[in-house]
């Protein structure tokens, strides 16, 4: 019996420590990293799709052939679990593999994956 309500403590204590997001969160809004790069995200499609314009490239990234993609939809993805969408972005002239992630109620993370071990992630912040 006490073993039973150690574990069932350790389960309540491990819930209220880490924080969850409700599955109904919403990825709509406009998303800026702390460079300055900004997109908007809407669900779209059947309403589980999610696609992303790219509102204005800061940083290293602005460059002139990523500035062709301002004010394009440069983010398609499918939802493949709660608060989290996989498609492809657009990058540097091409398309990678990209995962947009719900990390939190204004936080969202993008990974973008070339040849599957050139990713890399940046976290966004709801304006």
């Amino acid at each position: 019996m006490l073993a039973k309500s150690l574990v069932a403590a350790t389960a309540i204590a491990l819930s209220l420590a880490v924080p969850t997001i409700a599955q109904d969160a919403s990825p709509n809004g406009t998303w800026v990293d702390r460079w300055g790069t900004s997109f908007t995200f809407e669900l779209c499609g059947d309403g589980t799709q999610l696609c992303g314009v790219l509102n204005d490239i800061q940083g290293d990234s602005r460059t002139e052939e990523n500035l062709k993609f301002v004010n394009q939809e440069v983010v398609r993805g499918t939802q493949t679990g709660p608060n989290k969408w996989e498609g492809n972005i657009a990058l540097n002239g091409g398309n990678a593999k990209a995962t947009v992630e719900l990390t939190g109620p204004d936080t969202l993370k993008i990974t973008g994956c070339r040849a599957v071990i050139l990713c890399s992630s940046i976290d966004y912040h709801r304006q």
